[in-house]
């Protein structure tokens, strides 16, 4: 029993290691953090789609790497918000749009290379 406590505690501490702070999408949250000139990433995530669980990690790994960066992740559920998917005109689950302010700087469909997500976030993250 003990070591079947031990595993269960050692899985909740990987998930939560791999934990982002998201907020679900909105307009109105969207448009404030524009006007704040933030660094925002629209992911369009769906919850049965293993592309995305990789972009996840990547997005926690990039988190922990690095935590002077102040990036906001806006979560638009594909199969919930379809009026959004359309907005953001996403091909499909898997679909990262990063802003910094109202410019959006970089876009990807199944991106799941590690260095690629990393180096456009500093990118975005040393845009004025």
């Amino acid at each position: 029993m003990p070591r079947l406590i031990a595993a269960i505690f050692a899985v909740c501490l990987t998930a939560a290691a791999w934990a982002v702070d998201k907020e679900p999408f909105s307009n109105a949250r969207f448009a404030e953090l524009q006007s704040q000139g933030e660094l925002i990433l629209v992911d369009v995530f769906a919850t049965w789609c293993p592309t995305c669980a990789l972009q996840q990690k990547i997005l926690a790994n990039y988190v922990a790497a690095h935590p002077e960066v102040n990036l906001h992740v806006l979560v638009v559920d594909f199969d919930k918000d379809r009026d959004y998917v359309r907005q953001f005109r996403a091909p499909r689950q898997s679909s990262l749009f990063l802003y910094k302010g109202a410019e959006q700087v970089w876009f990807s469909v199944a991106e799941t290379r590690e260095e690629v997500v990393f180096a456009a976030i500093n990118e975005g993250a040393q845009q004025q």
